[in-house]
Order: structure tokens, then C-alpha cells, then sequence
């Protein structure tokens, strides 16, 4: 069940659903079909409630403005839907809501966009607090722009008692109205709980650790890497927007690095301008990050167009031209041998991809070193003074590893020490703190 148009499972079993993917040919930027369709079939298979019946291709010339398909198309897809016994029909891309009311009249069956679909796997992964709100905000927006489909007495009119509406209001200004109340409500819930984010965050910045981010396409293997390097237990299964909510964990590297892991949510082609908008801040950890690795699927057949899909979508959220990224080619292990070996040398190549298996660990040593040398900024000799009270900044300079010699005078402490620009940064934030 979800704040969007619940799916529900009713006392026969799951919903039974159909996936059509409309390959429009007047639109210059569609995606291949028969990948497109099974990603679409990916997403239904998301939603534990839903079983996939069928699923199809339909060519188009191009969208009808009233009804998507064309008429002969709509009476045919209707057979099928009725031989199918389907209850629900996923249209993988965007579908007005007139089309939307309209169809689902034709075919006697719900019926959810692309949009929708994603809008309900994200209210099912939902887990935390931010989370959730975020997914509420996305699905009130969403909802807010299809009342025309959830009111088919749009003209009757009724008077109003006090705040439920004025004299005249139709039925559709009342759920709007109450839709932005509900925004406004959920806004300034978000408001504390980013506020509480940023103070995490700025803690954070007070240890003297990078922060490095796992970006990729959804089911890229960005979960499965992120367990076998922590050892935690996040979601990691061979479905889309396996992960939701950010996931942090402390990790040391071979060569002694600590540093703070952050896996996040899975990005997608077409990805709703609501969700992009309404998950900024669960991708925040990205735009903080000092090292990005961008993991790709490199077994996929439109792995490049995925690469592409991450690279716009990280350009959107605003993640700086200057942060250091690697490219982490995974699960090479699904390819020929003659084909993994020729992306390890290419990779071998290069300073900023590794080739990997995060499913057999095939490839990691070479991954972690990588890691390492990107984290390995210039180190700078200087001086700290401290009074013999600064017993907590001190701690400070050992547990970060800083100190070359220490001696004490009349005053107190004298430290030569070995940092970098951020340790630098770090600790005089903790003696502002």
C-alpha cells in the first residue's frame, strides 16, 4: 500500500499486471525497445504485490493526444487483457491523465505510468523518516496534476461548510486544496528532519575522513559492493531500487585509510522530475562526497546509455566538475572470459576505471588500490600549539595520525605534524566547535 494509488493484494494473490512499453517512432530520443521493455518488466518485478502476466512492444507512429494508442491498437490490447485476466497495465512512459482515464474506461482495468510505477516501488523501499516524507511529497505531486482521472463528477459543484469549501467549489478545487495543505504539512516536517541531516553532516565534516559516495544505474551492483567491502547487511538483490535510503558505514582501506562509505539510491533513465527533486537530499552525501565511484553494469546491453543516464542526472543534482571519480566496471564475471579479459586491460590502462566482480571479488585488490592513490592528497608539515587544556584536540592530532613529534614547553604542547589541506580544515573547525 502506498500514499500514490495503492496496489494492494487482494485474498486471490497478487495483481496481476501486463507491461507495454510504446515505442514511438516520431520521438527522437527512444531508448531501444526490447531493453526498455524488460527494464519495465524489471520495475514491476520490484513490487512484491505484482505478477508480470505479459508484456509487449507496441509500435507507434506517434501518441494519439486522447487515448496514447490508436483505436484498432486499444480494441487488441484489450483481448489480450481480457485473456490475460489481467487487473492492472503498466505503460512504461508517460501517460496524461486524460489518456489515463480514457484507457482505463476502454480497457475496464487501473492503469499507472512509468511515473507511477517507480512512485510505488519507492514508497515500498522507503525505510526511514526522510525517506517516507520524500516519497510523500513526490506522490502529492504526482497525484495533484491526475485529479482529472480520480473525479468523474468534475462539474457538480457543492457549497461549502467553513473551511471545507467555500459556496461553488467544485470537488476537484476541495482535493487540491487539501493536496497543498498536505504538501505544505509534509514541507515543514522535511524542515526539521534536513536540519538534523546538516547537523550529521557537519559533524561529520569534523572527522578527518573522506567521504566517498557509490553512485550508479539501479542494479548496477552498488549494494552488493558496498556489503562486501562493510561487511553490513543492506538490501542487495537483483532488483531495481533494491537501496533507498542512504546507507553510511566506516571502512579502512589496505593501506590504513579510514574512510566513510555511502551507498545511495539507484539511478534511472527517465527518472520522474518529482522524485529527482524530492530526493536531492537523500543524494546530498554525493554532493559532499570527495571521491564518486560510479559503478556500471557492464554486462548490460545499454550499459553506455546508462553511463549516460548517471552522468545527467549527477549534472542536475549540481556535483562539481572537480571531484575526483572512478569508473567501477562490474560484474564482468557475466561476460565471455575472452571479454573480461579485455576489459581488465582496458581498464588496466587507465588511472580512473577498475574492472570488477563485487559478486566473487574478482578484481578488488586493484579496485582498493585505486581507491587508495585517489585518496592520497599532498601532505603538508606545520606547527600546532596547545595549552595543556586542549586534552581533546590532541586526541585529536593521534587518532588522526598527524603527529611527527611532540614536546612540551612552559605553556604547553608543540606538535610537528604531517596533514593534508582537509585534516587541516577539520581540526581547526574542532577548535572553532
Amino acid at each position: 500500500m502506498s500514499a500514490t494509488d495503492p496496489l494492494g493484494t487482494g485474498p486471490s494473490g497478487p495483481t496481476r499486471a501486463i507491461v507495454l512499453h510504446p515505442d514511438i517512432q516520431s520521438d527522437r530520443d527512444r531508448r531501444m525497445a526490447g531493453p526498455a521493455l524488460s527494464e519495465a518488466v524489471a520495475l514491476a518485478a520490484a513490487l512484491p504485490e505484482l505478477e508480470v502476466v505479459g508484456a509487449e512492444v507496441v509500435r507507434l507512429p506517434k501518441a494519439q493526444p486522447g487515448l496514447l494508442f490508436g483505436k484498432g491498437k486499444i480494441a487488441e490490447l484489450k483481448a489480450k487483457i481480457s485473456e490475460s485476466e489481467a487487473d492492472l497495465v503498466l505503460v512504461d512512459g508517460p501517460v496524461t491523465p486524460v489518456q489515463q482515464r480514457n484507457l482505463e474506461k476502454e480497457w475496464g482495468v487501473k492503469l499507472l505510468d512509468r511515473t507511477g510505477l517507480i512512485l510505488e516501488i519507492f514508497a515500498d523501499r522507503a525505510r526511514t523518516r526522510e525517506g517516507v516524507l520524500q516519497v510523500e511529497l513526490a506522490a502529492l505531486s504526482y497525484q495533484r496534476t491526475r485529479l482529472v482521472r480520480a473525479w468523474t463528477h468534475l462539474e457538480r459543484q457543492r457549497g461549502g461548510l467553513g473551511f471545507v469549501g467555500g459556496p461553488g467549489e467544485t470537488q476537484i478545487e476541495a482535493d487540491r486544496r487539501a493536496i497543498d495543505e498536505a504538501v505544505t504539512r509534509i514541507k515543514r516536517q522535511l524542515g526539521k528532519v534536513v536540519k538534523t541531516r546538516a547537523l550529521h553532516r557537519a559533524a561529520r565534516k569534523k572527522v578527518p575522513y573522506p567521504v566517498v559516495a557509490l553512485v550508479g544505474y539501479t542494479n548496477a551492483g552498488k549494494s552488493t559492493l558496498f556489503n562486501r567491502l562493510t561487511g553490513a547487511e543492506v538490501l542487495a538483490k537483483d532488483m531495481l531500487f533494491a537501496t533507498l535510503d542512504p546507507t553510511m558505514r566506516a571502512v579502512q582501506l589496505a593501506d590504513g585509510t579510514d574512510v566513510i562509505l555511502s551507498d545511495t539510491v539507484g539511478f534511472i533513465s527517465d527518472l520522474p522530475t518529482q522524485l529527482v527533486a524530492a530526493f536531492r537530499a537523500t543524494l546530498e552525501e554525493v554532493l559532499d562526497a570527495d571521491l564518486i565511484l560510479h559503478v556500471r553494469d557492464v554486462a548490460h546491453a545499454e550499459t553506455e546509455e546508462q553511463a549516460a543516464d548517471v552522468a545527467a542526472i549527477l549534472a542536475d543534482l549540481g556535483v562539481n566538475q572537480n571531484t575526483s571519480m572512478i569508473e567501477i566496471w562490474n560484474k564482468i564475471d557475466l561476460l565471455p572470459a575472452d571479454r573480461q579479459d579485455e576489459l581488465t586491460v582496458a581498464a588496466a590502462r587507465r588511472e580512473d576505471v577498475v574492472a570488477i566482480s563485487a559478486l566473487t571479488g574478482a578484481g578488488l585488490d586493484a579496485f582498493l588500490e585505486t581507491v587508495s592513490a585517489h585518496l592520497a592528497p599532498p601532505r603538508f608539515a606545520g606547527v600546532v600549539e596547545l595549552p595543556y587544556s586542549a586534552g581533546r584536540a590532541r586526541a585529536w592530532l593521534y587518532d588522526a595520525g598527524v603527529v611527527e613529534h611532540e614536546s612540551q614547553g612552559q605553556d604547553g604542547y608543540r606538535f610537528d605534524v604531517s596533514w593534508t589541506a582537509r585534516q587541516k580544515k577539520a581540526f581547526h573547525t574542532l577548535l572553532k566547535g
